[in-house]
């Protein structure tokens, strides 16, 4: 008698994305560590580098030390190298160094490259890989470039590598600068709020990392003939602008009232860009208005789109709801977008990540709220910041003691990856789709 030979259970795609960015963020953790990592020379705690790294990873922002004073080129080096791997994705990395020392990718790393990169279908996966490396490189060399000079003539030759910075932080939506002084930390980019050249070229990097590589496809392949994009990029595009326009001149009119009109345009404009998970911020944003914060939460919590650099719930997301919404008040049975029908599925999908966003971000900001004993408001903007992978605080993350940090920790993480994709991870296999249980009617609104 012999025994039944076991078959090996496979990875699903969705447990190597999350094992790949958890492998990433434990690595920089420990090299963050290291007393290379830190102008002092000093080991760096744990908790004070897995929080880094974490951000870093998950393009996020959110610091416990400012990065400029605290950090050794070494250790920014590092975090730069992080915030790279974490905004084109982790196996999108990996599977890019496979491809250089020429091996090729079997079926299923193809699939999990697929789900990584929210690639609609499975054939052309590593034309579009190989696309979406070129298209990140020039993009990147072209901001660090055109701010070059502006950072050489205020900082020498520092600035050549504080424009490399910039341009990859603000590309991959996250939010880390080099601006802080030992008289100043934390200032992101308040020194040039009213610099023209840098406040455009950051508003540009953060929309362009933030649409979508599948939104890049189309519009170098189809132009201006809109007509022609897939029905995503139409979404993306049209609601990006819209959560780009409508906040900024919320903004120009309720707050920076004490700004000249060029700088109060500029700013107004620019922190709105930035909640699309960029996590810059070029005025003090606790000087606003609690309609201001408010909406910051609300943008925060959105995010980006999917297949980008950015995190948050996407724009895709609430698309769906609103036109699900506009469906029932026109008494129709499926929602539309531009001609096309949406399905049931995707709006099945959409409630649940809305909702799972909403309750990661209240939860957390109510526990933190009570350990801490700070206001709700500037507990929620904290929350909301984490878990939409922003970076934008008003002030009190490097305060906050070791539980809410682990709290903030678990937020970016989760905002980054999905919530879906840990539960997809955490699950597998499918629900019996042959049967189905009896229907009941059940009143709602």
């Amino acid at each position: 008698m012999g025994n039944p030979i076991k078959k090996r259970k496979r990875m699903t795609p969705f447990q190597k994305i999350l094992l790949g960015f958890i492998g990433v963020i434990v690595l920089g953790a420990l090299i963050l560590m290291l007393p290379i990592s830190s102008q002092s020379g000093a080991f760096t705690p744990f908790d004070q580098a897995l929080f880094t790294s974490t951000s870093a990873v998950c393009v996020t922002g959110l610091v416990v030390q400012d990065t400029a004073t605290y950090w050794s080129g070494f250790g920014q080096a590092v975090i730069l190298v992080l915030i790279q791997i974490g905004g084109l994705g982790v196996i999108t990395m990996m599977s890019t160094a496979m491809m250089l020392v020429g091996k090729r990718l079997s079926f299923s790393q193809r699939t999990t490259m697929q789900n990584a990169i929210s690639a609609p279908n499975l054939g052309g996966i590593v034309r579009l890989t190989k696309f979406v490396l070129k298209g990140t490189a020039l993009v990147e060399l072209i901001g660090a470039v055109v701010m070059m000079p502006v950072f050489i003539i205020d900082h020498g030759a520092r600035g050549i590598w504080m424009a490399v910075f910039h341009s990859v932080s603000a590309f991959c939506n996250a939010g880390f600068d080099l601006m802080g002084r030992p008289g100043q930390k934390f200032a992101s980019m308040t020194y040039y709020s009213s610099h023209p050249l840098i406040n455009i070229v950051l508003m540009l990097l953060i929309i362009v990392g933030g649409i979508g590589f599948l939104t890049w496809k189309d519009v170098v392949t189809y132009k201006f003939r809109f007509k022609r994009y897939r029905l995503q990029s139409k979404v993306i595009l049209i609601t990006s602008a819209v959560l780009i326009a409508v906040p900024a001149v919320i903004f120009f009119l309720y707050d920076f009232a004490q700004l000249p009109l060029g700088e109060r345009i500029l700013g107004s404009l620019f922190q709105s860009v930035t909640t699309r998970t960029a996590g810059f911020n070029t005025l003090d944003l606790t000087s606003m208005t609690s309609i201001g914060q408010a909406i910051f939460i609300v943008l925060m919590l959105i995010g980006g789109s999917p297949g980008s650099t950015a995190g948050g719930m996407k724009t895709t997301t609430i698309a769906v709801l609103v036109a699900n919404a506009v469906s029932i008040f026109r008494r129709k049975d499926d929602p539309e977008c531009f001609g096309r029908r949406i399905d049931a599925g995707v709006v099945k999908v959409a409630s649940t990540v809305f909702l799972m966003y909403i309750t990661l971000c209240f939860a957390g900001a109510a526990v933190i709220c009570a350990i801490e004993k700070l206001p709700a408001g500037v507990c929620l903007f904290e929350t909301a910041s984490a878990v939409g992978t922003v970076g934008l605080t008003l002030g009190i993350t490097p305060q906050l003691g070791l539980i809410s940090h682990i709290i903030l920790i678990l937020l970016m993480f989760l905002g980054r990856v999905g919530g879906l994709t840990v539960i997809y991870a955490a699950v597998t296999g499918s629900g019996d789709k042959m049967s189905k249980l009896p229907a009941e009617q059940i009143t709602v609104g």
